[in-house]
């Protein structure tokens, strides 16, 4: 049995943005993060956070340098902005990606069968989102270049970092916040971003990784981590509709190992201040755990 070459001390690493996508006049650029020497590597296609209308591919390169220091390609991306696209062309373009990192293993470092996802808080949704519908004909719409081998979005792996698994009991949860009196600051801008991205409540509740798996949907669900901070009202929380006696974390992994996949909820020692961007230089050893569980779960 072969394996991955994951490094587990530091290595040295390039890095090289590369368009993966046109849309009109506009190029989607990835920021490409490679481990010097012959791979195959691991891959983790990374998809940023930002409440899905905020930031693009350099705002977490603290994990994307760590990640390509310990032998695993990390491929930043930049997608279409809930400012400009709605639900679901976030989506499309992620789906995308992991087609293009398929096509492109042996530039990148990598094989088809050595890529996973990797997402923090928005970010984190649209990996497991992506990772659990690949074929889904709405995600999977923009299609490779004409003569392309054929590549499906399915992934050996998702690493999500508070991720905004339920954004329909988010968007509810931060309207009951900001009813509170006085209200705190954070609910303004995340019920507004998630107006402009999703648009509808409906469309929280379709394009939702934990619903779908309570409605009994058929999705992949390959092996996953998920990181949480400590003091994270915006990501840890109960919901006050559903009758699950946990926060919304422990249900989403309930569900989630009900379906038949394996996931770890691992609370890592970083305070989360609602409203305020994380600082990932205070992250404790996420990096370290993301990189022994990478090191798991893909092999040949």
């Amino acid at each position: 049995m072969t394996t991955a070459v994951l490094e587990a001390k530091t290595t040295e690493f390039d890095v090289d943005d590369v368009e993966y996508l046109r849309h009109g006049d506009k190029p989607l650029l990835a920021r490409v993060f490679k481990p010097r020497g012959p791979g195959p590597f691991p891959a983790l296609v990374e998809c940023h956070g930002g409440a899905w209308c905020m930031s693009d591919r350099t705002t977490e390169q603290l994990r994307h340098r760590y990640m390509a220091a310990h032998g695993i390609v990390s491929i930043a991306l930049d997608f279409r902005s809930g400012d400009e696209a709605p639900y679901p062309a976030s989506v499309q373009d992620i789906n995308y990606a992991v087609r293009w990192a398929k096509l492109n293993a042996r530039e990148l470092k990598t094989r088809p069968d050595l890529v996973g996802l990797s997402g923090q808080s928005s970010g984190g949704h649209l990996a497991m989102l992506v990772a659990m519908r690949p074929h889904d004909p709405r995600y999977a719409g923009i299609a490779l270049p004409a003569g392309s081998p054929m590549h499906d979005a399915s992934v050996r792996c998702v690493v999500m970092s508070w991720p905004v698994i339920n954004p329909f009991s988010r968007y509810r949860h931060a309207k009951r916040a900001e009813m509170q009196t006085p209200p705190p600051a954070w609910p303004k801008s995340i019920i507004a971003r998630q107006d402009s991205y999703w648009g509808s409540e409906v469309a929280m509740a379709e394009g939702n990784p934990l619903l779908a798996l309570e409605r009994g949907e058929k999705v992949l669900t390959p092996p996953a981590i998920w990181f949480q901070a400590h003091g994270d009202t915006m990501h840890d929380y109960k919901d006050v509709e559903s009758s699950f006696d946990g926060n919304e974390p422990q249900r989403f992994c309930a569900n989630y190992r009900k379906a038949g996949g394996s996931i770890a909820l691992d609370y890592i020692d970083m305070e989360r201040k609602p409203g305020a961007s994380p600082d990932l230089s205070k992250c404790g050893d996420m990096f370290g755990q993301m990189v022994e569980f990478v090191g798991k779960h893909v092999k040949a």
